[in-house]
């Protein structure tokens, strides 16, 4: 997810021909409810991950995400 516009989002995808579907949260309201920023004027989103259980609920949070390692550390949790 990312505070990006649809628009923004799009051209990212098929820049990096990226497979995902990116969520836009440009009233940063998600990011503000799981902590990757204070407000709603913040520019950009402090990188944060969470795995969510089958249930829905927050099985793992990881907030000091170092993307050279990220990968590993969430496959290590699955």
């Amino acid at each position: 997810m990312s505070f990006d516009t649809e628009e923004e989002n799009k051209a990212f995808v098929e820049k990096f021909d990226y497979p995902f579907r990116l969520l836009c949260d440009t009233d940063r309201s998600l990011g503000m409810a799981y902590g990757a920023c204070d407000s709603a004027d913040a520019g950009y989103a402090n990188r944060v991950s969470y795995v969510i259980d089958e249930e829905g609920a927050v099985a793992h949070a990881l907030a000091d995400v170092d993307p050279s390692t990220h990968t590993d550390d969430i496959l290590a949790l699955l």
